[in-house]
């Protein structure tokens, strides 16, 4: 009898272990979130943000064989109310390139027009982490002095890769690389008339 319970009960650790390692393999890499917080300015509601990740290997080479990789940075904000459904204050998107110049022997942080070109990896994983100036809500549309709920993400977008890389990502988790939705609570300040008014762009810093 005890021969039997020892037996089934190394079978069950086993198994948990082996469970374990399937739950590991199915979240595959992750992309954390270190920071993030709104300010309010003259052009509008301003994420700035820092995000934490390890550069999965099999992306790395990708890059360096001239295989450019899209990030999209997401986030959204709602504002809570007890008497009707939460209004969605804020929604946008931003989308970074990382790529690799062969010729030039430079990594290539793209943000539209603006690129921004680092001698290493390294180097550019460093500005890639950090969003700066990105004007995420326009400043009429918030309520003075009120309670929102923010999140924010960071996932590579698969569906930009080359497409025989497309069918991989759909049976391997070597491609899926991506953060959970970050939540956290904003509060507005009193909104007064804006003095002036400049465009931004929303930017990735080398600080």
């Amino acid at each position: 009898m005890q021969r039997a319970v020892r037996w089934l009960s190394g079978l069950a650790e086993v198994v948990l272990a082996a469970l374990c390692l399937w739950v590991g393999s199915v979240h595959g890499e992750e992309i954390a979130l270190r920071e993030a917080q709104l300010r309010l300015a003259n052009e509008g509601l301003m994420l700035e943000a820092e995000f934490n990740f390890d550069f999965p290997p099999r992306l790395a080479e990708a890059v360096a064989n001239g295989v450019p990789l899209y990030f999209l940075v997401e986030f959204e904000m709602t504002r809570p109310r007890w008497y009707w459904i939460d209004e969605r204050a804020a929604e946008k998107r931003l989308q970074l390139r990382l790529s690799y110049h062969a010729l030039s022997r430079q990594y290539v942080v793209s943000n539209g027009p603006l690129e921004q070109q680092f001698e290493s990896l390294d180097e550019a994983l460093g500005v890639l982490r950090r969003i700066r100036n990105w004007v995420v809500g326009e400043r009429i549309a918030l309520v003075s002095e009120a309670r929102y709920e923010a999140a924010v993400r960071m996932r590579l977008d698969t569906s930009l890769l080359p497409k025989p890389i497309q069918l991989s990502a759909l049976t391997s988790n070597e491609w899926r690389f991506e953060s959970a939705w970050n939540r956290f609570a904003y509060r507005s300040p009193l909104i007064l008339a804006p003095v002036e008014s400049r465009d931004l762009k929303p930017e990735v810093s080398t600080q």
